[in-house]
Order: C-alpha cells, then sequence, then structure tokens
C-alpha cells in the first residue's frame, strides 16, 4: 500500500523557517507527483506547492511564492518543503498527497485529483 509520512511542522516566529519532509513508500511506480496542501481552521484545503517526479516541473500558490521552495530525493521518494519568511497566514496543519502519472504542473491539480494523502503535521506561525 502507498503510504505518505509528513513531518517537520512546528511553531516559530513570523520570519522563521521550517522544513516539511514527506516520505512516500510502497509503490513502484515511477511517475506521480507529489504536493503540499494546507488547511486552516475554518477554511478549505489550499494546494501550496508540488513536484513532478517525471520532469523534476514544480507549482507554487501565489502567497507562497518567493518564500517556500519544494525539493525532492527520487532515489529515497523524499519531499521537502522548506518554508521560509513565514507568516501568521502560513499557520495550517500541512498536509503532502500523491497522484499517479505525468502531470503538467502549468496547471494547479486540485485535491479531489490525488490518489494518495498522509496525515498532517500542524505548522503555527505566531507574531
Amino acid at each position: 500500500d502507498v503510504q505518505l509520512q509528513a513531518s517537520g511542522g512546528g511553531s516559530v516566529q513570523t520570519g522563521g523557517s521550517l522544513r516539511l519532509s514527506c516520505a512516500a513508500s510502497g509503490f513502484t511506480f515511477d511517475d506521480y507527483v507529489i504536493g503540499w496542501f494546507r488547511q486552516a481552521p475554518g477554511k478549505e484545503r489550499e494546494g501550496v506547492s508540488a513536484i513532478s517526479r517525471a520532469d523534476g516541473s514544480t507549482y507554487y500558490a501565489d502567497s507562497v511564492k518567493g518564500r517556500f521552495t519544494i525539493s525532492s530525493d527520487s532515489a529515497k521518494h523524499m519531499v521537502y518543503l522548506q518554508m521560509n519568511a513565514l507568516k501568521p497566514e502560513d499557520t495550517a496543519i500541512y498536509f503532502c498527497a500523491l497522484v499517479r502519472g505525468s502531470w503538467n504542473l502549468l496547471d494547479y491539480i486540485p485535491p479531489y485529483a490525488y490518489d494518495y494523502w498522509g496525515q498532517g503535521t500542524q505548522v503555527t506561525v505566531s507574531s
């Protein structure tokens, strides 16, 4: 079974940094996208960033461009989200998810398209 394990959340002050990790396991297919989503209390789940294993292309939400960087270690099926210059509005539970296939990350992939989800990790940014 495909499993995703997110980690690295925590509490920081405004302007601080955190690095989230997503460990994917239990599959043998080569082409997939791993995305990071977040959900704050009372809000819908929103896409933050994504990376394609097929070609390394990436997606960033406008709200995090220039502050967050997604990267991957394909050999280890690990994906990282480096979050810098954090703001209180970044406070949310962060989830990683996986969808099979070679996707064009010029287009946003909505949550319902993803096949597998990990548990969330809490990120809290205080002012």
